[in-house]
């Protein structure tokens, strides 16, 4: 109500309010990240996807004003959906863009893990997975005990698109 009163009074006296005034860039003071991603993906597809969440956490850390190091990242990834069959060597071929991504963030210290019980499930022995994959027992208790570590959970949505960012910007 007060609001309103002032832009009235305004108008009478004979000023406007000022233009709306623009956004503005915060740096937030992040601190490294300790993440825990869940993969459980409902088409294998989507895993080129789901690593993009990796890289939206890491590149920004690792840049100006923050210049974190991989070192200082603590970051794992728990794949127990669809997407198991993406990190079996078998498929490396069918999947390479993706393998690729991902041994390349195994080498920035990013922990790969897969559920033992989907690994039985899709008929998976732990010989079959690519040399950075650890098998876990469960993908679930994997889960819980990293967010009693104090781990932040971070579950990537993938979404089919179908809307260009033109048509509704």
């Amino acid at each position: 109500m007060k609001s309103i009163l002032v832009a009235l009074m305004g108008l009478w006296l004979g000023f406007s309010a000022p233009a709306q005034a623009a956004g503005k860039w915060v740096a937030t003071p992040y601190a490294p990240a300790r993440v825990v991603f869940e993969l459980y993906l409902d088409d294998p597809q989507k895993i080129g996807s789901a690593l993009y969440w990796v890289r939206s956490l890491m590149n920004p850390l690792q840049a100006a004003p923050y210049n974190y190091s991989p070192e200082d990242l603590s970051i794992v990834v728990v794949i127990h959906g669809t997407e198991i069959v993406t990190v079996a060597k078998k498929n490396e071929a069918k999947y390479q863009e993706a393998v690729d991504r991902m041994r390349y963030y195994a080498g920035l210290g990013v922990a790969f893990k897969v559920c033992g019980q989907a690994m039985e499930d899709y008929g998976y022995a732990v010989k079959d997975f690519q040399d950075f994959i650890e098998v876990v027992p469960n993908a679930i208790t994997e889960l819980a005990h990293w967010q009693q570590q104090g781990y932040a959970l971070i579950i990537p949505r993938i979404m089919s698109k179908t809307i260009d960012i033109e048509s509704i910007r």
